[in-house]
This record gives C-alpha cells, structure tokens and sequence, in this order.
C-alpha cells in the first residue's frame, strides 16, 4: 500500500529509538520507503510525547520491536508527494496522529471508523501492508499514505496543534458522539494531564459548563483560572461528592491508573455517561444496580477516524485551541520521559525536532 509500480531506493532517515525495554532512547540511522505514488513525505518539524509511547516502548503492552521508534503527534511541511496524490503539495503544513492504514473496505472503514478497522495500522506499533515495522515521530522524515494525513489550517502553530492528533481528537471524539456537544450541557472531566486539558477546552467551545474532577485540590486554580474550567470538584471530599450527586450529564474520564466507578455514577444525571478515555492497566469494577436504577452508561472511547480528525483540527482552528505544551530539544526525551511517568509536565512535552535532531 502506498508504494508506486517504479521501484525507488529508500530514504534515509534519522531518529531517535528504544533498543530494548529499559526505555532509554539513543541516536539512530533508519530507512523510510520512497515516496510511492499515493504518499505524502514531509520534514517532521515537532512530535509530542504520548504516555503510549512509554508503555510501547518498554513492552508494557506486549507489541513492541526493536529498534523502536515512538511518536503518533506528528505535524511538519511537505517535501514531497507521489504522482497520485490530490490533495496535498510540497509546502503544506501537515498532521499524523496514531494511524497510517487500514483495510479502507470493512464496515468501520467505510463508515469513516478506521480507527476501529480490524486491520489498522498504528504509527508505530504495527507491521505494515508491505512487511516493515512502522516507525513513529521521534525522527527527522516521514511517509505516509495520504488518506492518513491531516491538513493542518495555516493559522495554528505546529508545536501547540501537534498533541491535537491523540490528545486532542481522543476526547473531541467522545463529546461529539455521545451528544456532551450541546450548549448548556453540565460536562464533567476526571483527571487534568494532557487528555483532560484539551477536554476541558473542546467541552467549552461546545458551550457546556465544564467541572474538573480531582484527587488533589492543588490543580483547582490552574484548572479554574488558566483552562477555563466552570468548577472544581474533589473526589475524595465526600461532602463536595454528595452535593454534586446527579448533577452531570456525562463525564470524560482521562485516568490511566485504577480508580473508582462508582463515584463517577452518583455523579451524572439519569441517562448520563462516563465515557472512559484512558486505559487502566487492571480491570475496573463498578456494580450493576446504579446502572439499572438511572439507565446509565459506562462507555469506551478511542481517537477518532480520518474525517472526524479532520474535523477536529478545522474545529480547533476556528475556536483557537491548542495544547499547553512544553517545548523541548531531542536529546532531552529521556528526561522527558521521566518526568511524564510523574505527570511534571503541564500539559504536554512536544520535541522540537526540526531546530534540535541532530543526525550522527
């Protein structure tokens, strides 16, 4: 897929990579395939840090090879295109977020759902259509079916727009399927890292009041004064929790770690959701009776397909959402990482790969 009837030398290429499953990054020579006749190459010009890429490459999941490339917030300019491709031209500011194929003729595909093809094909992650493993964002180029690019608006700056390709489309997708996309809808928001600031700022450019919900009081201010945010809620205050009982008509939890259900429930109204958006390692458990008693739903949300992406990005361009982002050099990433794993960042470490990824 992607590869044009002429063969063409691959290209080289130059990034930073995992060589096993410490989760140390180093230097790295690579190839990408030439531009084939439906692709996109561009010059990779900044790439946020996923807490997905930390699990990928120290194996947490179970999926990952070596040498592994992370990355799937990645925005740059076009250098080339293949003699197919129609929308795209050298010059264009571009996006890839976590897929680059799908099968393109399942059901989901062809209800614009690649995101749930049975074949999709992650960023990195993935064994390609034409056997190569795929390779992510920490990296000087890129090549890409075009199907899978996004246009990024030429009025959104590339370094705060790049987390919008996970961080960004995994709660817009959510909000605008289970209908928290109305005005005047009471929208709750468990955890405020780099999922739950951006869920903050799309349920707000929809016009819902927006509560952040929280361990700690220590994010209330920033929460408040800084995102926007209408309330703050702590969770583990059982009397703030009682007087917010039933008062929400859905909420987005952005949490990754084990934690409880049934709280969130007694928080929405009859017929209200909480829409998990993060990927607790254990099982959760919740009971069924809260469930039965107001017709409630616990649902699960990921990214969203390419013209719901699309979608996303024109929404954001036209409203000015962008990540709140700290902006670092490539051979900082392993500190970086670090600090991820400790949630230090506000809200979202992108590499600024163009000025700082020297090739060896």
């Amino acid at each position: 897929m992607g590869s044009s009837g002429v063969e063409q030398s691959a290209q080289k290429a130059f990034g930073w990579a995992a060589t096993d499953t410490s989760g140390v990054l180093s230097p790295l020579n690579f190839s990408r395939r030439a531009t084939g006749e439906k692709d996109v190459t561009f010059k990779v010009m900044y790439c946020g840090i996923c807490h997905s890429d930390i699990h990928f490459i120290k194996n947490e999941w179970g999926n990952a090879y070596y040498p592994a490339i992370p990355g799937h917030e990645i925005v740059g300019v076009v250098t080339e295109v293949g003699s197919k491709v129609q929308n795209f031209k050298a010059g264009d500011q571009v996006g890839v977020g976590c897929m680059v194929g799908s099968c393109r003729s399942c059901e989901n595909c062809s209800n614009d759902l690649e995101n749930y093809c049975p074949d999709m094909k992650g960023t990195y992650g993935a064994t390609y259509y034409d056997g190569t493993k795929t390779l992510g964002g920490y990296s000087d180029i890129f090549v890409v079916d075009e199907h899978f690019v996004i246009r990024i608006p030429d009025n959104m700056p590339l370094d705060s727009t790049a987390p919008l390709l996970c961080a960004g489309i995994t709660v817009y997708s959510p909000l605008k399927y289970f209908g928290l996309d109305k005005p005047g809808l009471h929208v709750g928001v468990v955890g405020l890292g780099g999922l739950g600031h951006m869920a903050v700022k799309f349920a707000k450019a929809f016009g819902a009041k927006v509560t952040v919900i929280s361990t700690s009081i220590g994010k209330k201010d920033e929460a408040i004064t800084r995102l926007g945010a209408d309330s703050f809620l702590i969770s583990r205050d059982p009397e703030q929790m009682e007087a917010a009982m039933g008062t929400m008509d859905g909420i987005i939890d952005t949490v990754s770690a084990a934690h409880p259900l049934m709280p969130l429930l007694g928080l929405v109204k009859s017929h209200g959701k909480v829409i998990l958006v993060g990927a607790p390692e254990k099982p959760l458990e919740f009971s069924a009776y809260p469930l039965l008693a107001g017709r409630k739903t616990i649902a699960g949300s990921g990214i969203g397909g390419m013209k719901e992406t699309q979608e996303m990005i024109d929404f954001a361009a036209k409203h000015d959402i962008k990540a709140d982002i700290e902006v670092i050099p490539m051979d900082y990433v392993n500190t970086a990482l670090e600090r991820v794993l400790k949630a230090d960042v506000k809200y979202r470490f992108v590499i600024d790969i163009a000025n700082t990824l020297k090739a060896a």
